[in-house]
């Protein structure tokens, strides 16, 4: 028997960014699970953490993904007016 192995690709505290990259990862194929941490005394009691974690085939393509969208992210960030 395989034994699947599956890294942390992202991280966040924000729902709706987890979801936007779980979608875009489910878009291209990727099979996806959440790993929600709760985070212990670093943080505040009610701050939590969850990993988008994939198979350990997919991970290149999954950084390319995410680092796809951050760049996205940031160029239209920067075009905000100030």
């Amino acid at each position: 028997m395989e034994r699947k192995v599956r890294v942390p690709v992202f991280e966040s505290e924000v729902p709706a960014e987890i979801q936007l990259i779980k979608s875009k990862l489910e878009a291209a194929e990727i099979q996806v699970y959440l790993n929600n941490k709760y985070m212990s005394f670093t943080t505040t009691p009610t701050a939590n953490t969850m990993k988008v974690m994939v198979d350990i085939n997919d991970e290149k393509k999954a950084f390319e993904i995410i680092d796809a969208y951050l760049k996205e992210s940031d160029l239209l960030l920067n075009k905000i007016p100030k």
